[in-house]
């Protein structure tokens, strides 16, 4: 009889350890939960460009041959399709690595200065481009950025 509790002791510790060591090497993951947040940070990066847009507008006269500002729906379209891959790219790192958030956020920084080139060169070049609109599409790029970096990297893993 003690052999046997002995046994059943020393297997439901060593069942007990595989599983601490495997959910600490893999950590859980809730996906549906990761969703609903990869979704609400596309929709706040977009609400707050699409903002963004109209206080610039005030501040800023949009020349209506700029085409890059000239309706809302750019700011919308060039909003969503980086904030799509970002959550994308995130859910990837958070998938397969230790250190999601950081790694993330060191990779939206260079995208950011990367995304930075197109406005100092093409743009410029761009009928009905001035300095300042050109200054409101780099804010808006630190503002998806800001936005998207944050609602992703808020907790450093989402929670199972």
């Amino acid at each position: 009889m003690s052999a046997n509790a002995t046994s059943l002791s020393v297997s439901s510790l060593l069942s007990t350890r595989r599983t601490s060591a495997s959910e600490a090497a893999a950590p859980r993951t809730s996906w549906g939960r990761f969703a609903l947040r990869g979704l609400a940070t596309i929709v706040a990066a977009v609400l707050a460009n699409t903002l963004f847009y109209y206080l610039g507008g005030q501040l800023v006269a949009y020349v209506p041959d700029f085409i890059i500002l000239a309706t809302p729906g750019g700011t919308i379209v060039m909003t969503l399709a980086p904030a799509v891959v970002a959550v994308l790219l995130y859910a990837v790192l958070v998938r397969f690595t230790r250190h999601a958030a950081r790694i993330f956020s060191i990779v939206a920084a260079l995208v950011l200065v990367v995304s930075f080139v197109p406005d100092f060169t093409y743009v410029p070049t761009v009928p009905g481009s001035s300095d300042a609109q050109i200054a409101i599409l780099l804010a808006m790029h630190v503002v998806a950025a800001a936005v998207i970096v944050r609602m992703l990297t808020g907790t450093t893993r989402p929670r199972a």
